[in-house]
């Protein structure tokens, strides 16, 4: 008996819309859940090498919770290549400048890196506040 390989097609037919609160949820514990949902492994029709994941929106990404000291501590770097252009920004300053960059940020680097996960990063929405432009889709909450 041969596995069953899910197609393009039926999993762009099977895809929901999920709504998830990170108001006081760990940034690593939310990142890990939201990527499964991405990426589709919380699907019977789970494909390696197949979008089968569903849409996520995150919804209060400034009351996201940083434990110990990782506010000041953890650091985000940016280099442009040359010489003495390397940039950082520490998790406590990046929160204030843009709630949604540390969530992104942990998500992206849980996807594949490849074409896949290029492909996946861009069903992930992400907003500040409780405000967001997707109730038309009525998006399922999701209980961490």
């Amino acid at each position: 008996m041969r596995t069953p390989s899910a197609k393009p097609t039926e999993a762009l037919e099977a895809r929901t819309w999920w709504v998830v609160d990170a108001d006081g949820q760990p940034l690593g514990r939310l990142a890990s859940k939201v990527a499964t949902i991405l990426r589709g492994k919380h699907k019977t029709m789970f494909t390696p090498h197949v979008d089968t994941g569903d849409f996520v929106v995150i919804i209060n990404a400034a009351k996201v919770k940083a434990t110990g000291r990782k506010l000041e501590q953890k650091e985000y770097f940016s280099f442009s290549g040359h010489v003495g252009h390397m940039k950082s920004i520490t998790l406590g300053n990046a929160m204030a400048k843009d709630p949604t960059m540390p969530i992104k940020h942990a998500v992206k680097g849980m996807l594949p890196k490849n074409v896949l996960g290029r492909q996946l990063i861009k069903k992930l929405k992400v907003y500040a506040g409780t405000d967001h432009p997707h109730a038309a889709q009525k998006p399922q909450p999701v209980t961490l």
